[in-house]
């Protein structure tokens, strides 16, 4: 299955949409790069490139429930947390492979689906929840 944005899953926060829209089109570039054998390398960089856009989304989004005392913060931390610690062991996987020369496109696979399953939860959830929580507030 493709996890695609969609625009079921604004939240009317034009920086957070805009950044969950960049995190649909980082995971389906990362599929492109399985699809089209990239090979190791490509799969890594979108991989670290990945990593790195989600950190900035997740600061962002939880300065602005600072910002607004949302009262789910906690458990909006505690999933982005377990979403970056699973991210991480995924990354710790596909480089030890890639240093015994067993890289498997199976494993990137997995990271892709879980990815795409992952944000589609948790946006169409959670961060909807914000959403309505920040749209009485302004």
């Amino acid at each position: 299955m493709d996890y695609e944005w969609s625009p079921d899953l604004l939240i009317n926060v034009e920086e957070i949409d805009n950044q969950h829209k960049e995190l649909f089109q980082r995971i389906g570039s990362l599929r492109a790069a399985i699809r089209n054998g990239q090979g190791r390398g490509g799969l890594l960089k979108t991989i670290d490139f990945l990593e790195e856009y989600v950190n900035v989304h997740f600061s962002a989004e939880e300065a602005l429930m600072q910002r607004y005392n949302y009262p789910g913060l906690l458990s909006q931390q505690t999933e982005h947390s377990g979403f970056l610690k699973d991210f991480e062991d995924f990354k710790e996987k596909l480089r030890e492979l890639e240093n015994e020369g067993e890289f498997s496109s199976f494993l990137a696979i997995e990271i892709e689906r879980r990815l795409g399953a992952w944000l589609v939860n948790h946006v169409g959830t959670l961060d909807k929840q914000l959403g309505v929580f920040l749209a009485d507030k302004r």
